[in-house]
């Protein structure tokens, strides 16, 4: 069977793509770079996903995968734009999830009395790079929703997010029997 659509459309060879709407812009405007770092984002947490984890945690994990990429729709959207089919949002009890996964796995954890270097395991190396990947999505979201309309929704679900996935790397670390990492300062 032949598929019908192609991935090349030759319409950015020039630097520019089209937001939802049809808006042509640069694609280092900085709604590109929102949605964008999501996408690599989405990325990171697909890498943990793969590996071998609970099967609750890849549950859940999937599930924050459609909600990025809900928020990669609603950043690649054109804010001035009148005439397009409703896209999906971001609920409350996404960010709820977030909120219920990182107290259930934070009970099970003990007091952090020191800062913790990324490490000591490829998962929850994975987990760091995926929290810092958001972090960053985070700033970009921000400074975006200083020039343009940004649904605020999106700005906590990263918040809660970057949060997710430092007590997923804590729980992870624990659950491989693995020490954690701490900060030496040297004085």
């Amino acid at each position: 069977m032949k598929n019908q659509w192609k991935i090349y459309t030759k319409t950015g060879d020039k630097g520019e793509t089209s937001l939802i709407g049809g808006k042509r812009v640069p694609k280092f405007h900085l709604r590109i770079e929102a949605y964008g770092t999501l996408d690599e984002l989405n990325a990171f947490i697909g890498l943990v996903r793969d590996q071998d984890i609970d099967t609750k945690i890849k549950d859940v994990l999937l599930k924050i995968q459609n909600v990025i990429f809900t928020a990669e729709s609603q950043l690649a959207l054109d804010p001035e734009a009148k005439t397009v089919k409703k896209l999906p949002e971001i609920k409350a009890a996404d960010i709820l999830l977030l909120e219920t996964e990182i107290d259930t796995m934070n009970d099970e954890l003990p007091v952090l009395t020191k800062f913790l270097l990324p490490g000591g395991h490829p998962v929850v190396s994975y987990c760091h790079i995926a929290r810092t990947v958001c972090r960053r999505a985070e700033r970009i979201v921000i400074k975006l929703s200083r020039e343009e309309k940004v649904d605020d929704t999106i700005l906590r679900f990263l918040n809660r997010l970057s949060d997710y996935l430092f007590i997923l790397s804590r729980k992870l670390t624990k659950d491989l029997g693995i020490d954690e990492l701490h900060w030496i300062t040297k004085g």
